[in-house]
């Protein structure tokens, strides 16, 4: 008899990221579905969809079903969501899954009931809905069961969500619209602006990646980029240099850095020492900008670590929820 196979799910507005028990993260793919208007269905999911937009011919575009940390539109979510689950549990699995769906926090009721209609719908044995700073702290291996504060900065791709936990909830949250994508958009604006040439998201998130990321290769201080003339219209390449990202960088890092000081001076007073004491966690794909962690603990005062895995620690955490609620199954039978 095959075993239940349990999935976790971290829904993000950029990335759709999947973990299936036992064998760690299995997708990591766009949250984009590819439309054809001509033909009005959808044609795809994840990279495939990303994969046809812009390069087929015909009328294909993209929908995003999660804009700025909420659904916005629940029946490509549920197709998609329901293109995941089975995607992940292949031809083979017979038993239901228990499937543990981590969204922004600023999902509502009414989304979160789509969601779990759309699991369940999709073949879920048991579905639960978490928030996505909650998730990603407890895969950054925080321990959020105990009555003491814990604040996560989750920087997305639209939103950034900064919370303090304890005892398994949220106790202070404050949801910004600076994240990863801004980051890209004050790349492509610049470069517009300064340098009279226009490039698309694809290439300014290259540069930023390039250039601008933890994981960059230090030895690289600028990359050539072609674009089009904003006056000619004609193809131009130009250079930019890490120190130009930099300064770009400087004006979304400081909202960030703000914001996560207004939280800190609302937390109640005992869980504020907390935080102090235990430092800030930073989470998310945007969390990887280089510099960021550094200028929060230099603003803030307190210590700030990016996790491992920053991109993924939400997806590990629902994971890590599935395994506790089997252990507490096991227990109870």
């Amino acid at each position: 008899m095959p075993a239940v196979t349990d999935i976790g799910i971290d829904l993000g507005t950029s990335t759709v990221i999947v973990y299936v028990r036992g064998k760690g993260i299995l997708y990591q793919e766009p949250c984009i579905a590819s439309y054809d208007s001509d033909a009005s269905r959808i044609t795809g999911f994840g990279s495939e969809a990303a994969a046809r937009i812009g390069r087929t011919a015909g009328s294909a575009v993209g929908i995003r079903p999660l804009k700025d940390g909420v659904i916005s539109d629940f029946v490509v979510m549920e197709r998609m969501l329901r293109y995941f689950i089975r995607k992940s549990l292949g031809l083979r699995n017979i038993l239901k899954p228990r499937i543990c769906i981590s969204v922004p926090s600023g999902v509502t009721d009414l989304g979160r009931r789509e969601l779990e209609e759309a699991s369940y719908r999709a073949g879920a044995r048991e579905t639960v809905i978490i928030e996505e700073p909650v998730a990603a702290a407890l895969g950054a291996g925080l321990d959020i069961s105990r009555p003491s504060g814990n604040l996560v900065v989750c920087v997305g791709g639209d939103i950034t969500e900064i919370a303090v936990i304890s005892m398994g909830g949220i106790v202070m949250l404050q949801t910004i619209k600076i994240a990863g994508n801004s980051f890209t958009s004050a790349i492509q604006e610049y470069i517009r602006a300064e340098k009279g040439v226009i490039i698309g998201r694809l290439r300014a998130e290259e540069i930023k990646i390039a250039l601008a990321s933890v994981s960059s290769d230090p030895s690289v201080r600028s990359v050539r980029v072609k674009g089009r003339d904003q006056d000619s219209a004609v193809p131009r390449e130009i250079e930019i240099t890490a120190q130009e990202v930099k300064k770009i960088m400087a004006t979304p890092v400081h909202q960030i850095v703000d914001a996560v000081r207004a939280v800190i001076e609302k937390t109640p007073p005992d869980l504020a020492n907390d935080v102090a004491e235990r430092g800030i966690v930073l989470t998310g794909g945007g969390a990887m900008l280089s510099g960021l962690e550094h200028a929060m603990e230099k603003s803030t005062g307190i210590r700030t670590i990016l996790t491992d895995a920053p991109q993924q620690a939400a997806a590990i955490g629902t994971g890590k929820y599935i395994r506790m609620a089997s252990e507490l199954d096991r227990q109870r039978a």
